[in-house]
């Protein structure tokens, strides 16, 4: 489930107008589900943009081949969503609104295709977005929600205004909400392929009789950070809508810090300050996650020695990384912790990556270091 991150350019016209994007658009995106259910129902944000967001209608469908960013969809799998009854809505700025439920069976770990017509579009330049979707999305003039193919649409890898699909499931049904940046966001993963970490582990304790029925909601945003806004509001920022906002959660996993870290400047003071403030930002989430009955793992900051922006020659920001860490791992202020570092950092230069698991930058994962990031997480922390 996407997440949404700060405002984001539209592609070139015919999609963007002067003071207005989207009008007389079909706006098709496919999502992942974790857990599995017979209705469904959108949740659509209107969080970053500059004026009301009147959306004409909307559709859900399984894709063609149940295929990750493909622009087909299953013929006769479309149903209509309404919201309060009406197919057409507005959605004010700043504001969010959820569907009614739709009945369509989704299987657990299934890909979902969400249309959206905008007739007027939205008389902004400024619209929320995930630009970080690691999914193909379409966009095509005119009103195609209902067709099962887009022939000539524009592909733009990019999650426009949709913030969030819920399923009801069973009663044994636990949600995991994973607040990161990038590292979660998938940055170095498979477009379309689902192997970002979060999808990784969600297999994973599928396969895991006692954890089979838990969801796994992906909070990430590329650039993001702790304690200042960068791609995205801040995390302590977003806390209450993406995580304490969200239905059923049981558990949130934290792992996000290495952004503050490293735009912070290279200097004693500048480090120092940084990492006390991490600390005590980890532990405000805590606190407040722990007030609605929310269990709080912990995960370590993977290593970034040999990145050009990040690892600087005195080793400031390294020393505040293992601090940031030793904290993490020796505090008891999580439930628990996941050791990430370990699993990824190379054994004989523990500064960096493990060469199979970096994408060559020595900052981001690539699907084999998500698988390991995966595998390093306890199933059993997630049983209900």
């Amino acid at each position: 489930m996407p997440q949404l991150a700060e405002p984001h350019n539209m592609p070139p016209p015919p999609f963007t107008e002067h003071d207005r994007v989207l009008a007389d658009s079909t706006l098709r995106q496919t999502i992942r589900v974790s857990a599995a259910g017979s209705r469904i129902r959108l949740r659509l944000s209107n969080a970053f943009g500059g004026a009301p967001l009147p959306i004409t209608a909307a559709t859900v469908a399984l894709p063609a081949g149940g295929r990750a960013g493909v622009s087909a969809i299953r013929p006769g799998s479309a149903r209509p969503v309404t919201f309060s009854g009406r197919a057409s809505v507005t959605v004010p700025v700043g504001a969010q609104l959820v569907s009614d439920p739709v009945d369509l069976a989704v299987p657990a770990r299934a890909n979902l295709t969400v249309t959206l017509y905008l007739a007027e579009g939205q008389a902004s330049e400024r619209v929320t977005s995930h630009p970080g979707s690691r999914t193909t999305s379409y966009l095509l003039r005119g009103n195609h929600v209902a067709e099962s193919t887009l022939p000539g649409a524009t592909p733009v890898e990019h999650w426009y205004l949709l913030s969030g699909l819920e399923v009801p499931a069973g009663s044994g049904t636990r949600v995991a909400v994973l607040l990161g940046d990038s590292l979660t966001d998938g940055r170095g993963s498979t477009t379309n392929g689902n192997d970002r970490w979060p999808d990784q582990l969600v297999d994973r304790l599928h396969g895991y009789h006692p954890t089979g029925e838990v969801a796994v909601v992906n909070q990430a945003a590329g650039g993001n950070r702790v304690l200042d806004d960068g791609l995205g509001p801040n995390a302590l920022a977003r806390l209450d809508r993406d995580v304490l906002a969200q239905s059923g959660v049981a558990w949130l996993v934290v792992f996000e810090g290495v952004n503050d870290i490293g735009t912070a400047e290279a200097t004693e003071y500048a480090q120092r300050a940084v990492g006390d403030d991490l600390v005590t930002a980890y532990d405000q989430i805590v606190t407040r996650a722990h007030a609605q009955g929310i269990r709080v793992y912990g995960a370590t900051l993977t290593p970034f020695g040999g990145n050009p922006d990040y690892d600087d020659p005195t080793g400031l920001r390294e020393a505040t990384r293992q601090a940031v860490n030793e904290w993490i791992r020796t505090s008891g202020r999580f439930d628990s912790v996941m050791d990430f570092d370990r699993a990824v950092r190379d054994p004989v230069h523990p500064r960096r990556l493990l060469p199979t698991a970096d994408t060559g930058d020595h900052l981001h994962l690539n699907p084999v270091g998500y698988r390991m990031l995966a595998d390093a997480v306890p199933a059993h922390l997630f049983e209900c």
